[in-house]
């Protein structure tokens, strides 16, 4: 195979790899490689395509952004095209771009500033009223998410001394210390947490339901102005000062800069503060300030020629696996934490990495004693990349047989990766299924948070979640920092919750494979909890909307001894064992509804409510089986899809006659 074939098909497989890591990384907010790594195969395409253009092709990922719009959202045309940066790795990069805008423009000053690692997107407002948010997409269209961005605290939804319309470009992200907790929480629960600040930003931001993304404290930085009427901006140093008199919360620094080595010099002192920022940068990015000149330049089909993005290395450094210690999470879990020598990593000391599974530890062979390289992942959680040299006498590690908390035996499901602790009286588990179980989703007792439970089960006070009802008050009172009236608060916190409906009960249980939907069509089915303990798994299975590892998991947690005597405790407590969701009549029994759009006459969760009352059930997604699409007004994508598979879209009015 000569060269330019070697290239032709070197060029082929960079563009499906890169591909599909867009897909991964814009759309499913799941990436799988660092950022570096895929700006290294995106530079790595872009140098082929550079010297062969013939190898080029139209719809290759160097020509665009790597999103698209997702059909859960209505689409947002952007009328300036929100562009991405072309990548520099190196000073030498830097100064052939410096040369570039020289040519063509002649002296320039630029502005440096840090790149928030985030979610982009477009602030839109008519005469100083915020009345439209939207993600990046593909640069050309994105997502209306306006609802979730209203839940961002620093977003201005009115601005005084406006011009008459606005269009500002900014980053969301979510703060370390926010994500950090985040994920100590997802880890509580026995949920895949986050890989890094940047997913779980766009995770949370890309929610259907707002109260979620409001749950999660995002933040952002405005650093640019898309389009302005009724102001003249002449560069962007001025704009970003601007944007703060606005009120804006503008990138947190920015600096002028008069030539090529004064911004190499930013360059490296961004770089050195990186770790001790409360907020996570994987660059920076030099822009030039005028505006008259950035016409001049002009773009690329994808880069403005006027801005790059310097890409710092992710740091990584060598240390000694000094042991491998075991957790057990809330759903019994297992997870492997590798305990090396302290070691200071992108500003800060670390000393313990996830390894995740015994799958993990095998692929790379990790043991107690190797040598490893280390690394944070997002400039965050540590991971171990590889091992360098084996400890000598090492030997292969295996997860322990049995349970390290309970020494109960440990078991490994077909299909999963995980190893399990199936004990319910795991002490291991106790904290956490006693956080899942008060939980605002499940029991929703305030005041027992995860600091009051701490207290609680270290002291012995309560052993399984029918203690809580049997809480001596008295003794609550005495604890530091609760005192008489906060304990006054919690009785009437857990007398309140003896009242709900089964369906929390259930899905406060921690039953695997029960979520709260689930917990409802339960409930619903049987009406009672004695009824849902004698029901065969073959019923359980015929309920619309369970499959047969649901039905399993239900008639396995029932069968166990210490399930059904923890019912039995609750019950004897005077917690609720009947379901109080009421059938009216059974009219919509067996229809799917999907809303979309502003409905005028109800909220959705009020529609949503009255479907169930007539034992009818929504979706948040339209498909075959979807028997009405309920339209309100700018109905968007569900709306074209109901159309296109010929699924029958009813008005507000229909609705109306149909619950009369």
């Amino acid at each position: 195979m000569n060269d330019f074939e070697a290239k032709k098909q070197r060029a082929a497989e960079l563009r499906q790899i890169i591909e599909y890591h867009n897909k991964k990384y814009y759309e499913n907010d799941e990436p799988e490689i660092e950022d570096f790594e895929y700006d290294r195969l995106l530079h790595e395409l872009i140098s082929i395509e550079e010297e062969h253009p013939e190898l080029s092709t139209p719809d290759s990922p160097t020509k665009h952004v790597g999103g698209k719009a997702d059909s859960q959202f209505s689409p947002v045309e952007h009328k300036v095209r929100m562009e991405s940066l072309q990548d520099a790795f190196s000073f030498e990069d830097m100064r052939d771009f410096a040369s570039r805008v020289s040519e063509t423009a002649g002296g320039v000053k630029y502005v440096v500033e840090p790149k928030i690692d985030g979610l982009s997107v477009s602030l839109e407002y008519e005469n100083g009223v915020f009345v439209r948010g939207s993600t990046r997409g593909d640069g050309q269209v994105g997502e209306d998410i306006t609802h979730n961005l209203k839940t961002i605290a620093s977003i201005p939804m009115k601005i005084k001394n406006a011009p008459s319309f606005l269009e500002v470009r900014g980053e969301v992200y979510m703060p370390k210390s926010v994500f950090l907790e985040l994920v100590r929480e997802q880890e509580l629960e026995g949920e895949k947490p986050f890989k890094n600040p940047r997913n779980a930003a766009a995770g949370s931001l890309r929610q259907k339901d707002a109260r979620v993304t409001r749950k999660r404290k995002l933040d952002i930085f405005v650093f640019n102005v898309q389009q302005i009427e009724g102001e003249t901006l002449s560069g962007h140093k001025q704009s970003l000062e601007y944007l703060r008199s606005l009120g804006f919360n503008v990138i947190p620094f920015y600096k002028e800069c008069s030539d090529i080595e004064e911004v190499l010099e930013e360059i490296d002192r961004i770089g050195s503060v990186r770790g001790e920022l409360s907020f996570d940068i994987d660059g920076a990015v030099i822009k030039v300030d005028s505006f008259e000149k950035r016409l001049l330049l002009g773009s690329t089909s994808k880069f403005p020629k006027w801005a790059i993005a310097f890409k710092y290395p992710p740091e990584e450094k060598e240390t000694t696996v000094l042991d491998i210690e075991i957790n057990v999470g809330r759903t019994g879990v297992l997870t492997p934490t590798a305990v090396f020598e302290p070691t200071l990593l992108a500003g800060s000391t670390v000393s313990r990495a996830t390894l995740h599974n015994q799958d993990f530890i095998a692929e790379k062979d990790i043991r107690i004693g190797d040598k490893v390289i280390i690394r944070k992942a997002g400039d965050i959680i540590p991971e171990v990349l590889c091992v360098t040299a084996h400890g000598e006498g090492s030997v292969p590690y295996v997860m322990p047989e049995f349970c390290p908390s309970c020494s109960a035996k440990t078991v490994r499901e077909e299909g999963e990766a995980a190893l399990r602790c199936l004990n319910p009286d795991c002490p291991s588990q106790l904290l956490r299924n006693l956080i899942h179980f008060c939980s605002r989703d499940a029991m929703d007792i305030e005041g027992l948070g995860d600091a009051v439970l701490s207290v609680l089960v270290e002291k012995g006070m309560v052993k399984t979640a029918a203690d809580i009802y049997k809480l001596d008050y008295e003794k609550i009172a005495q604890i530091e920092r609760m005192g008489k009236k906060s304990a006054d608060n919690l009785r009437a916190a857990i007398e309140k919750s003896k009242s709900n409906d089964l369906s929390r009960l259930v899905f406060a249980l921690g039953i695997r494979h029960i979520g709260q939907k689930a917990a409802k069509l339960l409930c619903s089915r049987f009406g009672s909890m004695e009824n849902i303990i004698a029901a065969p798994k073959e019923e359980i299975n015929a309920i619309d909307g369970f499959g047969e590892i649901m039905a399993q998991s239900v008639v396995d947690f029932f069968s166990l001894s210490k399930s059904r005597e923890l019912v039995s405790n609750l019950k004897g407590c005077g917690v609720n064992m009947e379901s109080t969701q009421t059938v009216l009549d059974r009219r919509f029994e067996g229809k799917t509804f999907v809303l979309t759009g502003t409905l005028s006459n109800f909220t959705r969760a009020e529609a949503g409510k009255i479907i169930e009352d007539f034992a009818g059930k929504t979706a948040s997604s339209v498909s075959k089986k979807t028997t009405f699409v309920l339209a309100g007004e700018d109905a968007g994508s569900k709306l074209r899809k109901a159309q296109e598979l010929g699924v029958t879209v009813i008005s507000e009015d229909d609705f109306a006659l149909m619950i009369k």
